[in-house]
């Protein structure tokens, strides 16, 4: 990432179908913030004995 960026939105699940379903989610966001663009992500991961997280960090750049 080149440090240009206005500002991050931080998308995060532990339950299986909200982790198989987070793209769809960043995907909606998106859609209802057209004056917004991604410009990088970061993706972590973590998980205990009984829990699994799945953390999607993406910074955007105003449009408009």
């Amino acid at each position: 990432m080149d440090g240009t960026f206005d500002g991050a939105t931080v998308f995060s699940a532990t339950m299986r179908r909200e982790r198989d379903e987070l793209g769809e989610q960043i995907t909606a966001w998106f859609a209802v913030h057209p004056q917004l663009a991604p410009v990088d992500t970061v993706v972590a991961f973590s998980s205990d004995n009984r829990f699994h997280c799945l953390t999607i960090v993406v910074f955007w750049k105003r449009l408009t």
